[in-house]
């Protein structure tokens, strides 16, 4: 299979210029070769034109019959051409031919007294070009004398000729130097274009720099100068974003699983049976740690933005969900005396959302509300209709108003946290659930503690 060749913008650009402006060039020869060849034929035809008037200029009255007076000298010259044959007809309406050359074609319409008419005809197998003209016969109103002249065409022809010669090599070197110009604006232009390009291709992907001097590109190219900009912002946040969170994931990783390796070196080595199962229950809790740390991990990766394309929405019944996290979770809330609880309807909470992501959304802020409230607490979660929105209130230490923005951070676990064995990781995943189903978590105080809010628009 072939594959396409790549497009050249230089030569886009070249074709989209030359081709319109050789177009315009052409059009423009022909134009003024059509207008110089009318420009011509009018010279002539006034010069013939001239000639019929100076011939009936010579026609007398004699005892009531019409004459054309003309000396045999100025016949010679009238008639005389270097490249055409002059053909000439006198003639009246009452006498017929007075004198002529030749026999000339009639008019092709009725002339009317003292007005040219020009047109064209055929005389001894060559094409001629006549004027005739009538009027009124001197010492009798009731005779017409008619003049025609004709011309044959080699003159027209070989001006014709003349211009096109001439004209053609001037549209040529018009032609080059307008290709010329354009190539050279082209090239210029685009050494923008070029110096971005190698800009980018040196760049490092340790250090992705916005391109400096983006308001001195051309205006046609700052918009895109912008646009990548904007795209290596995102990279850059994205790229430390991904390097924090490999390093947090990193430590936390390590911890639980440098901590099962020691207390499974201690449980190996262990012969007191007492010691033994101590050893054992340190080895659990390591693992549920481990666990804890990694499913939480995996949820976080399934709720990146990146995956968005991915997500299929559908209506769904979140009453039923969120009572079903309540129960899920009604065990871990009696391991610490915790009273957790469920306020909202049975059903009829409808919301486009993906089924498996709101369960972790809802099981993560109980998860948060049990791991950091205190032995004999509250947990609650509401569900509202109007407006739509999912409610957890705990009555523990509290989230400081200073910390409500970082805990949504990855990994990051605030200063009421420290005897809870979470990985700051909770929050941060409601968050990026609720984003992808446009809704917005927010952090609001309690009377007493804190209460999510995820509130859905």
């Amino acid at each position: 299979m072939n594959k396409p060749q790549p497009t050249s913008l230089r030569r886009q650009l070249l074709l989209h210029l030359t081709i319109p402006l050789l177009v315009v060039l052409a059009l423009g020869a022909i134009g003024g070769i059509i207008i110089a060849r009318q420009v011509g034929h009018e010279v002539h035809d006034q010069w013939i034109l001239d000639s019929a008037l100076t011939l009936s200029s010579q026609v007398r009255s004699n005892d009531g019959r019409v004459t054309l007076e003309l000396a045999p000298a100025s016949v010679q010259m009238f008639e005389w051409d270097g490249y055409d044959h002059i053909y000439w007809e006198a003639s009246s309406t009452r006498q017929g031919r007075l004198a002529s050359n030749a026999v000339l074609p009639s008019p092709p319409e009725r002339l009317t007294i003292g007005q040219p008419l020009f047109y064209d005809t055929e005389l001894d197998g060559e094409a001629v070009r006549v004027v005739a003209i009538e009027k009124r016969a001197p010492g009798n109103a009731a005779d017409t004398v008619r003049i025609q002249v004709a011309e044959t065409k080699h003159k027209r022809a070989l001006v014709a000729s003349k211009i096109f010669s001439r004209w053609t090599p001037l549209q040529i070197a018009v032609m080059v130097l307008a290709g010329a110009f354009i190539w050279l604006a082209v090239t210029r232009t685009l050494r923008k274009v070029d110096s971005v390009a190698a800009r980018l291709g040196a760049y490092e992907t340790d250090r992705l720099q916005p391109i400096a001097d983006a308001e001195q590109m051309p205006t046609e190219i700052a918009p895109l100068i912008s646009a990548i900009n904007r795209l290596l912002a995102k990279l850059s946040a994205e790229q430390d974003t991904q390097k924090r969170f490999i390093a947090n994931a990193a430590h936390q990783l390590r911890t639980p699983l440098a901590t099962l390796q020691v207390q499974t070196h201690r449980v190996l080595r262990e012969r007191d049976p007492l010691k033994h199962d101590q050893a054992l229950g340190d080895v659990h809790r390591a693992v549920t740690r481990l666990h804890h740390v990694t499913q939480q991990l995996l949820t976080l990766m399934r709720s990146e933005q990146q995956s968005e394309k991915h997500l299929k929405l559908a209506p769904l019944d979140l009453a039923p969900l969120a009572r079903e996290e309540v129960e899920r979770w009604a065990d871990a809330a009696l391991a610490k005396e915790i009273d957790l609880g469920y306020e909202g309807p049975e059903h009829g909470i409808t919301v486009n959302g993906d089924a498996s992501l709101l369960r972790e959304l809802m099981g993560n802020l109980i998860d948060n509300a049990i791991r950091y409230n205190s032995h004999g607490g509250t947990v609650t979660l509401t569900l509202d209709s109007a407006p739509l929105r999912i409610q957890v209130d705990d009555d523990g230490p509290g989230i400081p108003v200073h910390e409500r923005e970082l805990v949504l951070e990855r990994f990051y676990r605030g200063s009421s946290s420290e005897q809870a064995s979470g990985c700051g990781l909770g929050l941060s995943i409601a968050y990026e659930i609720a984003a992808r189903h446009g809704a917005r978590l927010s952090i609001e105080p309690g009377q007493p503690g804190t209460r999510i809010c995820i509130t859905f628009e």
